[in-house]
């Protein structure tokens, strides 16, 4: 499933589960400002990391990593491995904080489950295969999301 896919699936499920839950609201001073400073943030983190890809003209097709032509590990892809799932990331715990409902935490952390498991895995096999040491090199110099 195309990552973007799973973030608005995730982003339904915080919003069922503001919804329909009778507890777990929240308000806090700067909430508003807050969520637009992440949603800034994981917007600003997603298009850096798709220049810095078209830059180096390697694929931004996370269902076909075997055609990447280049490792990308400069830049923003110096301080996360995956920042595009950092930025979506970064969108749902900001819907979130729009959501009003502390439950959502939970539902981001299983968007990093799932990613982990589903996506970043495979990513991350294929990835190895192509580039194998500086991969490897890569993964122990850098983390996973941030």
């Amino acid at each position: 499933m195309p990552p973007p896919l799973v973030m608005l699936v995730f982003g339904v499920l915080m919003y069922i589960m503001a919804k329909i839950l009778p507890f777990g609201e929240f308000d806090f001073f700067g909430r508003r400002p807050l969520k637009y400073a992440l949603w800034g943030l994981g917007f600003v983190v997603m298009l850096v990391a798709l220049v810095q890809f078209r830059i180096k003209k390697t694929t931004t097709n996370p269902l076909e990593p075997k055609k990447a032509s280049q490792l990308v590990v400069s830049g923003i892809f110096s301080y996360s491995r995956n920042p595009m799932y950092l930025g979506m990331l970064l969108l749902l715990i900001g819907f979130g904080l729009q959501l009003g409902n502390a439950f959502n935490t939970i539902t981001a952390a299983g968007f990093v489950y799932f990613m982990n498991h589903f996506q970043i895995k495979f990513e991350e096999e294929a990835l190895t295969t192509l580039f194998g040491k500086d991969y490897t090199l890569y993964c122990k110099a850098v983390r996973r999301w941030f």
